[in-house]
């Protein structure tokens, strides 16, 4: 038998995982969107109107970087409490540039110096950036965990 410690700490773990689960499928969700937008825009730049890959690139990710502070503010991450809109959007568009930097860099190295189709660059760096994106707004953005502090203090009533 589980002393009512062992359950409760059970129970939150299994919470928590729970929580990080849902976190990244919606985190997914806006992702995929946003890689649309940002794939979309960019070869329709590149092919259509003739920009320059890198140039179109930045200015795809600079559109999708709009949705997705959006989109993952309201349905991904939980505002911190003491953070003003302003500093969470001052937080989020730091985040956003050093993503483009990694974009960017990407891109050209991988175009550049690699001989890969800008098409196939820009996979390559969407993934990467989409893991720099839900790490570092995980730790710097989401209060998710510690919105979640007071009512995981509770141990629930669980039969033993």
């Amino acid at each position: 038998m589980e002393s009512g410690h062992c359950t409760w700490w059970r129970y939150n773990t299994e919470r928590r995982m729970k929580h990080l689960i849902e976190q990244i499928i919606k985190f997914s969700m806006v992702g995929i969107t946003a890689f649309v937008i940002d794939y979309g825009l960019m070869v329709l730049l590149t092919e259509v109107f003739s920009v320059d890959y890198l140039l179109s690139a930045t200015i795809s990710f600079t559109v999708s970087v709009i949705f997705n502070y959006v989109a993952s503010m309201r349905y991904v991450f939980r505002h911190k409490e003491g953070l003003s809109r302003k500093k969470e959007f001052i937080i989020f568009i730091v985040l956003s540039v050093i993503g483009l930097v990694i974009n960017d860099a990407c891109m050209w190295l991988f175009t550049e110096a690699l001989f890969i189709d800008y098409r196939l660059s820009k996979l390559i760096a969407c993934l990467l950036v989409s893991i720099y994106n839900f790490v570092t707004r995980k730790v710097f953005l989401d209060a998710g965990e510690a919105n979640e502090e007071a009512v995981l203090e509770e141990e629930p009533e669980l039969s033993v």
